[in-house]
């Protein structure tokens, strides 16, 4: 009776193993699989240029993102020589900007593109007379919109929304028309959706 009990008993062990173990092994596969979904979910949205409405209001008035230089990328630099005061312009870009320009040579709808104007100071180093940034000045904000979001809005028009904010108020946007205050700067780039892509050499094909 005894060798009988410990059959049975042993039988129901091996069971129990086969049976952990197998709910063990499917477990892995889909902690496995909820890995890989995860990680292809995350660089999905990574790639996914940030969407710029977030920083619009019912009416269409354009907020400067706060997290620019931390989360934006990079585009590029401009030097503009001024008798009145030399300035550099750095222009960033919402997550993804550029890999999407690159695969299809335009914006996506929600791109934020940041210009911040700096004056420039210089002294002689090693490697000659050198200039860098030195306080801000203004900033430019242009939000893509292809879809004519604020037809009522003086500040939105030509696939833009425009907004301008000076050092002296960082937080209120100053502009009341962008073919007054913004469109006449880009005239010259209108055939690049007004944005002056020779200077920002990541939106070119690698």
């Amino acid at each position: 009776m005894k060798t009988i009990q410990r059959l049975h008993d042993l039988g129901r062990g091996l069971w129990l193993d086969k049976s952990i173990r197998y709910l063990l092994s499917g477990g892995a596969i889909i902690i496995v699989t909820l890995a890989i979904l995860g990680g292809h979910q995350q660089a999905k949205s990574q790639s996914n240029p940030r969407n710029g409405f977030d920083l619009v209001d019912e009416s269409g008035n354009i907020r400067k993102p706060s997290d620019y230089r931390d989360k934006y990328e990079a585009l590029g630099t401009y030097t503009v020589l001024d008798p009145k005061g030399d300035q550099m312009h750095l222009t960033y870009a919402s997550p993804g900007t550029a890999e999407y320009f690159r695969k299809t040579g335009k914006y996506p709808d929600g791109t934020v593109l940041v210009k911040e104007v700096f004056g420039t100071d210089h002294a002689r180093m090693t490697t000659g007379d050198a200039h860098w940034a030195s306080g801000t000045k203004v900033w430019f904000v242009m939000i893509k919109d292809t879809k004519g979001r604020y037809p009522g809005n003086s500040l939105w028009g030509d696939g833009w929304g425009w907004a301008l904010f000076k050092s002296d108020a960082p937080d209120k946007q100053v502009a009341t028309d962008y073919k007054k205050d913004c469109l006449g700067c880009h005239i010259p780039a209108k055939a690049t959706d007004w944005v002056y892509v020779q200077g920002y050499p990541v939106l070119n094909s690698k």
